[in-house]
């Protein structure tokens, strides 16, 4: 059965990257269609994207990364797409792992698919604090979804119908990422890591800083209290 697939790549002053992005996703993911959402760039992102081959969709102002974001898997549900796979466009996350991430999700029966940097106990090494962030958001994340999770900050992901629907209709807009993997567990989605192999950004710098991994790792033990004190109010099966 051929899968109607989508690339939803959000991009905010990107233009340094965003070309080799598209063009690298046409080489490794041909049957993808590639979405990117400029979110109020002040640049040339959104020309150089549409000039690699992209659809581009412009938002008028910065709405933020969970807007940008919502907005690509809006027009995934809309447009009867039956899966998405979600990548930054600053050049982090090569097509060729987005790909393993696609695959991983058509083959292996599950609804979300999310691409690991630490799953396979190699490779990537961030600053000390940003690790102990990272491991203290895992942790929360393995509680909620009852299952190993090592990267709770990644923003290599792939979705199927459920997800799309999911996320266009309640996707975050703060803490983007493990707020992201609460909501797929508040929803019954079956979720699963692979490992995968990222770079450096291209140019510019992460908003993921110290200070904000701390609030991330707040937020993410209330959604936690949140989750579990809603499985106990669950009533018990008829009888």
């Amino acid at each position: 059965m051929t899968t109607k697939a989508v690339a939803i790549v959000r991009a905010l002053d990107e233009a340094a990257s965003i070309g080799g992005v598209v063009r690298e996703l046409h080489r490794w993911c041909p049957d993808l269609d590639v979405v990117v959402v400029d979110d109020g760039s002040a640049d040339a992102t959104a020309a150089l994207a549409a000039e690699a081959g992209a659809r581009v969709v412009r938002l008028p102002f910065n709405v933020g990364m969970g807007g940008a974001v919502q907005t690509g898997y809006r027009l995934a549900r809309d447009e009867g797409y039956d899966l998405a796979v979600q990548l930054d466009g600053d050049g982090q996350h090569p097509a060729a792992e987005a790909a393993r991430v696609v695959a991983a999700l058509r083959d292996g029966g599950w609804d979300m698919v999310v691409g690991s940097r630490f799953a396979d106990g190699a490779g990537y090494r961030p600053p000390v604090l940003r690790r102990l962030g990272i491991r203290l958001l895992s942790a929360v994340a393995s509680a909620v979804l009852g299952r190993r999770v090592t990267d709770a900050t990644s923003g290599l992901k792939a979705v199927g119908r459920e997800g799309i629907a999911l996320f266009a209709a309640h996707h975050p807009h703060d803490y983007v990422e493990i707020e992201s993997l609460l909501l797929a567990a508040r929803h019954g989605l079956r979720v699963t890591e692979v490992p995968v192999t990222m770079r450096a950004r291209c140019a510019g710098r992460s908003t993921i800083t110290p200070g904000r991994t701390s609030v991330y790792a707040l937020r993410a033990a209330l959604g936690l209290a949140v989750v579990l004190a809603g499985r106990r109010a669950q009533p018990g099966p008829a009888r």
